[in-house]
């Protein structure tokens, strides 16, 4: 008996197939590709302006926390503030009130805010980056036409930090989609890789379910290279 057929009968939609797991894996994973990445903008848009800032104590906080981030393991950072920032949690709630002592921490925020932590470091760096390299004459001549910080702010160096800083946020945006998959160890959300493992689990076929959620991820790239793309050459419209 061929065994192609069945491999394509287990992709099924069906309910005896794994097709709809996959897409619903699919959807997990881009959830929470995009929820972390935008918490990793909000961290790294703070950490660049902590380093930029004239605190030596922000600046050394920032210092601290990308160095950090940098140098451990993803996964391990990933397990350390996933189960310690829960129990963190739940130590102050319980001085709030007894009742939140056995409160449970939803798992797919608390992996959103652990990848968000974890990017946001890489994404401070992008931002300081990018901001120091917008020429201080455009800012200073902001300031002398009479420009607030705010008009400053919208006018001139929010529209060219995005255009030094669009390539190195696409990449963190393809590395926040492969670093979903991280999650996967966790047990508790069930995204693309863990519904790979789980179909690989039951039906013994290894290599043919981790092909599928390794060309789903493919596909998740693919796209976003063309969004990518596009979105560059919107935001370098008049310039070479």
């Amino acid at each position: 008996m061929d065994p192609t057929p069945s491999l394509f009968a287990l992709m099924s939609f069906g309910p005896d197939g794994w097709g709809m797991r996959f897409v619903e894996g699919l959807v997990v994973t881009l959830e929470v590709s995009a929820a972390s990445y935008f918490l990793s903008l909000i961290f790294g848009l703070l950490g660049a302006s902590a380093k930029l800032s004239t605190s030596p104590t922000l600046r050394r906080i920032a210092d601290l926390y990308t160095t950090l981030v940098r140098a451990l393991p993803e996964l391990l950072l990933l397990l350390l503030i996933y189960f310690s920032g829960a129990d963190a949690i739940k130590f102050v709630l319980s001085f709030i009130s007894a009742d939140f002592e056995d409160v449970e921490i939803d798992p797919f925020i608390a992996a959103v805010a652990a990848l968000g932590f974890i990017g946001g470091a890489y994404m401070t760096e992008v931002m300081r980056g990018a901001i120091l390299s917008i020429p201080t004459g455009q800012i200073e001549a902001a300031k002398a036409s009479g420009m607030s910080k705010l008009l400053t702010l919208r006018r001139v160096i929010v529209p060219q930090m995005l255009r030094y800083a669009l390539p190195g946020m696409g990449n963190l945006w393809l590395s926040a989609t492969k670093d979903s998959s991280l999650i996967s160890v966790l047990g508790q959300t069930q995204d693309l890789l863990f519904m790979g493992y789980r179909a690989s689990a039951v039906t013994k076929h290894y290599g043919f379910f981790y092909s599928v959620a390794a060309i789903m991820f493919l596909g998740i790239t693919i796209v976003s290279v063309i969004a990518i793309r596009i979105i560059e050459a919107r935001v370098n419209r008049g310039y070479r």
